[in-house]
């Protein structure tokens, strides 16, 4: 595997970006210039969505959010975008938020400038299979986006953590709900009251990321491998098997179960569906047409 340190830049990064040498750059998400964030497209079909505060190790901010939020949307819109992969450096994923931005803000100001919730308002309207590749730390602000993807790969050297609490307040952008669903209530609990940080290994034995890899290098190429996979199927089976395993968070079970069946059911009048189970019985690869 090539270094980190093999370059390529691409006309719509502001700077460069470690790029894995047996991939050639593939785009047609809309071009833009980016201040905090790149914005590549690795294998056909997949976007790649790098932080890049390196100075500040990937501190998150109002302006990150924005260009993070608007290359989403874009990715999202773009019909050959199957799959999106976001990630951050080998030494940060995303440190935590900016402390210098929240620091002097009084309680009106922050109520009445809604502060934070563009943070997490896009990522779960994107229809578009998110997968975060996290490596180094993921604290605070850094967690929590993080945990908003579909799918979280880590290596075994990441730490994950909600330190908020010594700052004196607690997590704002989801930590306490998503990361409580995720391992349960009384290691959130613990974790969340003393500012505990956990590894990428606790990370993977307790849900909280899908795969472990041993080194950064091989969870960003895991990340680009599955997204490259979930964008070669259909993108109606997609975006369908993403909404009804998200319901799954939100509905008691009975309903869900309802939930799932309807759109079940409805795929049943979409092309791919036709072209899917046509070409297993007559064993061939589907061509899908994403209708």
């Amino acid at each position: 595997m090539a270094s980190t340190r093999a370059m390529r830049r691409l006309p719509f990064a502001t700077r460069a970006i470690p790029v894995f040498r047996p991939h050639r750059f593939y785009s047609s998400v809309p071009s833009s210039s980016y201040d905090n964030i790149l914005v590549t497209a690795p294998k056909p079909g997949v976007g790649l969505i790098t932080l890049n505060r390196p100075r500040a190790l990937n501190a998150l901010s109002t302006a990150l959010f924005q260009e993070l939020n608007d290359a989403l949307r874009q990715m999202d819109n773009d019909k050959s975008t199957g799959a999106i992969v976001l990630t951050g450096s080998e030494k940060a994923f995303a440190a935590g938020a900016d402390i210098k931005e929240m620091k002097d803000l009084t309680f009106s100001e922050a109520f009445n400038t809604n502060f934070i919730t563009s943070w997490s308002s896009t990522i779960p309207s994107v229809r578009t299979p998110l997968i975060a590749a996290v490596n180094g730390h993921a604290l605070g602000g850094g967690c929590e986006l993080a945990l908003m993807a579909d799918i979280l790969y880590c290596s075994s050297t990441a730490t994950f953590g909600q330190p908020e609490i010594k700052l004196g307040i607690i997590p704002g952008a989801g930590g306490s709900q998503r990361l409580t669903k995720a391992i349960g209530k009384s290691r959130a609990m613990e974790l969340i009251l003393t500012g505990k940080n956990f590894s990428g290994v606790e990370a993977g034995q307790w849900g909280v990321a899908a795969r472990v890899f041993d080194t950064s290098e091989a969870c960003v190429e895991g990340a680009i491998n599955t997204a490259s996979k979930i964008s070669g199927m259909s993108s109606v089976a997609v975006k369908a098997a993403k909404e009804v395993v998200n319901k799954s968070q939100d509905l008691p079970l009975r309903d869900g179960l309802e939930y799932e069946r309807k759109v079940f059911h409805s795929l049943f009048g979409s092309r791919d569906q036709k072209i899917g189970m046509t070409a297993f019985a007559e064993k061939k690869k589907p061509e899908w047409c994403n209708q």
